[in-house]
């Protein structure tokens, strides 16, 4: 049964459409030098695209995320990821703006990722899958924008991997996005950040079950994935939140001594390991966070071109964040004041850490919605 308080507050049934493009002999050229296609990729739509295609925006989801950011789908009782902020009158608001999200390549949400069967094999791609990066994936959302038929983005947003689109696509296509929102992200990962991305991909290696990535058909890695996750989940959060949550609270009232979950946390990490096996792939895992780690968007390959940017920003950052540290994004507005944008860094004091940027949504929204609202409004067009 559908949670009716959140129906209430929704934009309601939504579905999943598909795109393929990169027909042969037309394949898109990925930065590591390879071609592939076709590719797939799958998105979801919010709102309508006015008379003059002037009020798209486009949100890209971080590394567990899919196409499906708002609403519901049919027999489902939970939203998409961000429902909290895509709707009437939530941030993105739905009656003024049209909403677009993708599920990227790479991915396992239905886009073209290394569980998709390979046309030349017919049999899942597994590691025959190429590898790719932040770059690639901003050029296959390039021809789902192209498709729609919109010249420029109004907006396009994203917190953590989804930021790395963002700053990937003003990188890219300046001409093509007038404002920008990149969310508790990076222009590239320190060695700590690596390093939590490799230990991750090396307990889902390590698993025997992952068997060089051909494990479709078969047992899935699902120990190391797992692993993985819990390993992820440790760095969302802050040593606060933590702390307010589980502190060092028994799930009994005693000791077990035996190596079992005897603290709420561990039962909790466990409970999320679990459950993430169970809607993604674990060749996707490896392949988005090689992709993350590879981003180098410093020094001036944030401004290639060397002219003034045209592209407003606004930045936003979360103090107890120490995934992504409040340095990172000083570092992305410093950057984009060298080449003379119009852009706004705004701290938002909060205790959630990394996860902030999905669970914030009410100081989120006051300052998205009024830096859209400013920016759709500099357009010198009838809007309908």
């Amino acid at each position: 049964m559908m949670n009716e308080e959140l129906k209430d507050k929704s934009i309601g049934i939504v579905e999943t459409k598909f795109f393929t493009f990169a027909e042969p002999p037309k394949e898109l050229l990925l930065d590591g030098g390879q071609k592939m296609g076709p590719i797939t990729l799958a998105y979801e739509t919010y709102g309508q695209l006015n008379r003059d295609k002037t009020n798209a925006i486009l949100v890209c989801h971080a590394l567990s995320g899919d196409a499906h950011a708002a609403g519901f789908h049919a027999g489902e009782k939970d939203p998409g990821w961000w429902d909290t902020m895509i709707g009437p009158g939530k941030a993105f608001d739905t009656t003024k703006y049209f909403v677009i999200c993708s599920n990227v390549i790479g991915g396992c949400k239905g886009s073209t990722g290394p569980s998709s069967v390979n046309p030349k094999t017919e049999k899942a791609y597994g590691l025959d899958f190429p590898i790719i990066t932040i770059g690639d994936m901003v050029d296959a959302q390039k021809y789902l924008v192209d498709h729609l038929g919109i010249d420029k983005l109004l907006c396009v947003v994203g917190g953590s991997m989804g930021g790395m689109q963002v700053l990937q696509w003003v990188a890219s296509y300046p001409e093509r996005v007038k404002c920008a929102i990149p969310i508790a992200t990076a222009l590239k990962h320190s060695p700590q950040q690596i390093a939590f991305d490799e230990v991750g991909r090396q307990a889902v290696m390590a698993d025997p079950d992952w068997n060089h990535g051909n494990y479709y058909g078969q047992s899935q890695p699902e120990k190391g994935l797992a692993v993985a996750r819990m390993i992820g989940h440790i760095t969302y959060m802050s040593d606060q939140s933590m702390e307010e949550k589980f502190s060092r609270r028994l799930k009994e009232k005693n000791y077990s001594f035996k190596f079992t979950t005897d603290f709420e946390v561990e039962g909790y990490l466990r409970y999320r390991g679990d459950n993430f096996v169970k809607r993604f792939d674990a060749n996707s895992y490896l392949y988005i966070t090689k992709a993350m780690d590879y981003l180098d968007l410093s020094g001036d390959k944030l401004n290639p071109s060397g002219k003034k940017i045209e592209t407003r920003f606004l930045v936003i950052a979360f103090r107890s964040d120490w995934l992504y540290p409040l340095y990172q994004s000083q570092d992305i507005v410093r950057q984009l004041k060298t080449g003379h944008a119009d852009a706004t860094y705004c701290e938002i004091k909060s205790t959630y850490g990394h996860d902030a940027f999905l669970l914030e949504s009410d100081e989120e929204t006051r300052l998205i919605k009024h830096f859209l609202d400013k920016t759709f409004l500099g357009y010198d067009v009838k809007r309908t």
